[in-house]
């Protein structure tokens, strides 16, 4: 079988939407199957062009057995809506154009948010008059209301009927989330054309490892308790409660809060800090995705935020499952289902999303009882083994594909 899969995201790149797409493409390749990913080339979060990699109208790689079809976009820094969705439009205009270069293929994908990468996947599996599946990582446009970054109603409207427009015309669809399939289910689509199939760890790369590494040597953090938060900077992610955290415990000399990412709101925590003169706040840029195992290691415990928004009761961010797989404790600051899977793997301490208080507090907690800290983690582990193992869920996201082109 031949899968043609539309990202906007993919490696170089290390945000979640990427990682997801490379780890499931690279098993189905190992599976004896053929996929391609039409795909940007890559400029996330910065808009910056990574090295390498010209923008260049079409260009091919191969990565791991995945051929890789990298086309021209409108570069944009990951804030401001109009140059995003200028930038959303031009991949959902070059990938659709370019997809012909794509040849014998058997099933289309896209993956959402954003619905322009939807919408190209639909465009192209008529084009190929091929089946298509939808996967959907977060609900847009409600996510993006949520934050304040959309207020206009006429656009919100526009918005919320492409997508009832994209969930109606999918062959399949597959949901991150059970919250998500109720969702689309208000939609008027079928339960039986949604499945929910979670993120996940891959368990080769994410295992437990030695705390004291180079990571720690390098950042002068040895001999400290370290409470990070690696991953985007977006305002969704309601950051400012760290810096606040932090502020109650700057007289806790044993105690450090890591920072590692970019985004939206980066330059403003940064500023922030500055402003609190904030000594105990160590914060770092986005680094490769290779080393992101040794900045997991190197923490005591693993901030999981959001905003405290109803649209993200909805959300498992991905971050969950690594910091489980890495058997480090996990301060989650997510209501909804998010919080359920952390209560029911017992590998975690929930606290109200955006209470500074309450985060200063655990941190201290896990900082004072390191049997607590490593009880949670080592729950965590044994959890993500059983239910979220990255080998186990990429075989099944390949059988949904399967009995789709099989029904199709």
């Amino acid at each position: 079988m031949h899968i043609l899969f539309l990202t906007h995201y993919f490696p170089p790149e290390v945000n979640a939407p990427a990682s997801r797409t490379f780890e499931n493409a690279r098993r189905w390749v190992r599976a004896g199957h053929r996929v391609t990913v039409l795909t940007c080339n890559p400029s996330h979060p910065a808009g910056v062009l990574y090295p390498g990699y010209p923008n260049r109208l079409r260009g091919w790689e191969t990565m791991e057995g995945i051929r890789v079809l990298r086309v021209r976009t409108y570069l944009s820094a990951n804030k401001g809506f109009l140059r995003r969705t200028a930038n959303y439009l031009s991949y959902m205009v070059s990938a659709t154009i370019q997809s012909g270069a794509a040849r014998d293929v058997d099933v289309v994908v896209s993956t959402s948010p954003q619905f322009f990468c939807g919408m190209a996947g639909l465009w192209v599996a008529r084009l190929k008059r091929r089946p298509w599946v939808l996967e959907i990582r977060d609900l847009w446009p409600e996510s993006i209301i949520a934050v304040g970054a959309m207020q206009n109603r006429r656009v919100i409207r526009f918005l919320e009927s492409m997508e009832t427009f994209l969930y109606q015309r999918a062959d399949h669809i597959v949901s991150v989330t059970r919250s998500f399939k109720g969702h689309i289910e208000k939609r008027r689509v079928p339960p039986h054309r949604i499945s929910v199939l979670t993120n996940g760890a891959d368990l080769s790369r994410y295992h437990p490892m030695d705390r004291e590494n180079g990571v720690r040597e390098q950042l002068g953090l040895r001999g400290t308790f370290v409470a990070s938060y690696i991953g985007t900077h977006g305002m969704a992610h309601g950051l400012e409660t760290v810096l606040k955290a932090a502020e109650l415990l700057r007289r806790e000399r044993e105690i450090r809060f890591l920072l590692v990412g970019d985004g939206a709101e980066r330059e403003r925590l940064e500023a922030e800090r500055e402003r609190l003169r904030l000594d105990n706040v160590l914060m770092l840029p986005q680094q490769p995705k290779e080393e992101m195992p040794a900045f997991l290691a190197a923490s005591d415990a693993c901030m999981v935020l959001l905003r405290k928004r109803d649209v993200f009761k909805t959300v498992i961010p991905s971050k969950i499952f690594e910091a489980m797989a890495m058997a480090r404790p996990i301060i989650l600051g997510v209501e909804g289902e998010s919080r359920g899977i952390v209560e029911e793997g017992r590998c975690g301490l929930f606290i109200e999303p955006e209470d500074a208080g309450e985060l200063a507090r655990t941190v201290v907690r896990l900082h004072r009882d390191p049997a607590l800290a490593r009880s949670l983690g080592e729950n965590g582990r044994a959890f993500v083994r059983e239910r979220f193992d990255r080998d186990m869920l990429a075989q099944r996201y390949l059988e949904i594909i399967q009995a789709t082109v099989m029904e199709s």
